[in-house]
This record gives C-alpha cells, sequence and structure tokens, in this order.
C-alpha cells in the first residue's frame, strides 16, 4: 500500500554529534529522532549547552553528524559531498544569528545581495530582490548605511534579509532575538513568523526566549543533547 503521507522536510533518526577534546569527549547531541513537515514553525528550546546551536549547526550543513541519518530537503546530510553542501546551504536554507554576522566594510544593500551573487545570480537580479526585501523589512532608507550605522533591531532585519536573498525553503534562527531589546525582539520573532505563514517557509527558532512560543506550531525541548517530553 502506497502512503499518501507527505515526505518531512527534515528527517533524523539517531542523529548523534560527539566532539573530541584532547582525550575527552563532549556530546553535542545524543540519538536524537526527529522528523518536522513543511511549513511548520518550530520553536527549539533548552538552557545553554543543551544542544540547540549544535542541532542547527547539523541542519544547516555547516557540521557533519558523528553518526545517525539526516536528511533535510531530499539531501542526504551525512553523505554529501564538500561540493552538495555548498550548493545546499546556498539555495536550501537561511541562517540568521544573535550576532548577526554582517560584513562591516559592505553596506547594506552589498550585505544583502553577497549570498545571491556567491550562488552565481547577475548583480541586477540580486539587487531587485535585495531591494524588495529591504522594503518589505521598512530599511529601504538604510541601504547605503554600513553594520555601525544601525541598530541592533535594523542589523538583525538586514540579515533576516540576507537570509532569504535565495529564497531558502528553511529558515534556521539562532537566538534571533538574543541580541535585541524586547520590543525589537517582538518584530523579529513577528517576521518569522509572516515568512512561514504568508511564504510557507519552514521556521526553526532557538530561543531563550517566550516571544516565539504563541508562534509556535510545534515545541521541541533539549537537554544534555536530547529531545525532552517538556519544551
Amino acid at each position: 500500500m502506497v502512503s499518501n503521507k507527505p515526505q518531512p522536510v527534515i528527517f533524523a533518526r539517531g542523529l548523534t554529534r560527539i566532539y573530541k577534546l584532547g582525550d575527552s569527549e563532549v556530546i553535542g547531541i545524543n540519538r536524537v529522532d526527529l522528523e518536522i513537515a513543511g511549513g511548520e514553525l518550530v520553536v527549539l528550546k533548552g538552557n545553554s549547552g543543551s544542544g540547540k546551536s549544535t542541532l542547527l549547526s547539523l541542519l544547516a550543513g555547516l557540521d557533519r553528524p558523528t553518526q545517525g541519518e539526516l536528511m533535510v530537503a531530499r539531501y542526504d546530510l551525512n553523505k554529501s559531498s564538500e561540493s552538495q553542501l555548498t550548493e545546499f546551504r546556498r539555495q536550501v536554507v537561511g541562517m540568521i544569528f544573535q550576532s548577526f554576522n554582517l560584513l562591516p566594510t559592505l553596506n547594506v544593500l552589498e550585505n544583502i545581495c553577497l549570498p545571491a551573487l556567491l550562488a552565481g545570480k547577475s548583480i541586477a537580479e540580486s539587487r531587485s530582490k535585495a531591494t524588495a526585501l529591504l522594503e518589505w523589512l521598512g530599511l529601504d532608507g538604510r541601504m547605503r548605511h554600513f553594520p555601525a550605522q544601525l541598530s541592533g533591531g535594523e542589523m538583525q532585519r538586514t540579515a533576516i534579509a540576507r537570509a532569504l536573498i535565495n529564497d531558502p525553503a528553511i529558515i534556521l534562527a539562532d537566538e534571533p532575538t538574543g541580541n535585541l531589546d524586547s520590543s525589537n525582539g517582538q518584530i523579529v520573532i513577528d517576521l518569522l513568523a509572516e515568512l512561514n505563514r504568508k511564504w510557507n517557509r519552514t521556521v526553526l527558532i532557538a530561543t531563550h526566549s517566550t516571544l516565539a512560543d504563541e508562534k509556535a506550531s510545534v515545541k521541541i525541548g533539549l537537554k544534555d543533547g536530547m529531545i525532552t517530553d517538556h519544551p
């Protein structure tokens, strides 16, 4: 009998990441099983050291599992070559970080366009998409400013635009409100929720904050690298 159940956009079985520190080992993620359907807004909760950032790094193809299965948007991230992982990071996932990670020598427009140019898109196409994103985010008056001239909220909105420039199916946000006050933090969470609802993006938010809790369609708790019953 053929199942009509849609393929999960994220699938993990026994996912484990162990770091070696000298003669000792640190377990970042420990035998995690996970299935996330497309279009979910997932809030990932846990204290510092619980494994949230490790899990997002694995899902983003920035790190490789020590063992276990990991499929994201039909990419087998445990078996992909470096060139396949590069394509995956450029085309499939958009990352948003607590520390913004903007290049200080590039202005807002240039920071946003960079991933599109690295993916082989033309300057004209990249600028057109970046300008549309800046208008949506209320930053069209700041496109020639450099990161040092922006507020924290403006820097994070710039980082969101950069994450979206290649139309990724999955948005991974690691403590996106961590360096923001509650007002700007709520703006960022509302933008991520809008991406989920209106654009049908699958969004995973790793956070200590409660700002995203009411927006979540799925809540996952992590403790000591393992999924818990109570996020």
